[in-house]
């Protein structure tokens, strides 16, 4: 796979229409174009002990954010005609259906791709986090859990087993 998005979302809390970051990597003849990341007001909008712990975000960062319908609307255009990619697809794929249910908006049906699953018939590790598949891809991630950081490394992986 030469051309693709990959993305991928934060959440606030258990929710999964609560993002509160988003990162895309748009690759184009196996060349990443185009870097994008946002963080967005989550609907609802709290946020649970453990998911802070997991990427550092609290509302004193995202209460003046725009909500997911702006946000989508900068992504979309950037995305047009790719799949997406995501290193756990059924999560971020259930998120970014869950945010355009929460608000309204008529999903386009968007063609997803999993690196995870990937990862899984193709490497031989131990475990298939994504900083450890990204790892075995020769793809060293730093800032693990910042949306975009994760979609670079999606990305990698991606190039390197899709």
């Amino acid at each position: 796979m030469q051309n693709f998005a990959a993305i991928d979302f934060e959440t606030a809390n258990g929710q999964r229409s609560s993002i509160c970051s988003v990162g895309v990597v748009t690759v184009r003849g196996g060349v990443i174009v185009d870097r994008f990341y946002s963080l967005v007001q989550p609907l609802p909008n709290y946020y649970t002990y453990w998911t802070t712990k997991i990427h550092g975000l609290t509302r004193h960062d995202t209460d003046d954010q725009p909500v997911f319908p702006e946000v989508w609307a900068r992504i979309e255009k950037r995305i047009a005609g790719f799949p997406l990619v995501a290193h756990n697809r059924s999560f971020d794929e259930s998120c970014l259906k869950a945010a355009f249910e929460e608000y309204g908006m008529v999903y386009p049906g968007y063609e997803f791709y999993c690196t995870l699953a990937a990862s899984r018939r193709c490497l031989r590790i131990p475990s298939h986090q994504l900083h450890l598949s990204a790892a075995a891809c020769g793809y060293i991630m730093e800032n693990h859990h910042n949306a975009l950081a994760d979609a670079e490394a999606c990305a990698a992986i991606a190039l390197k087993l899709l």
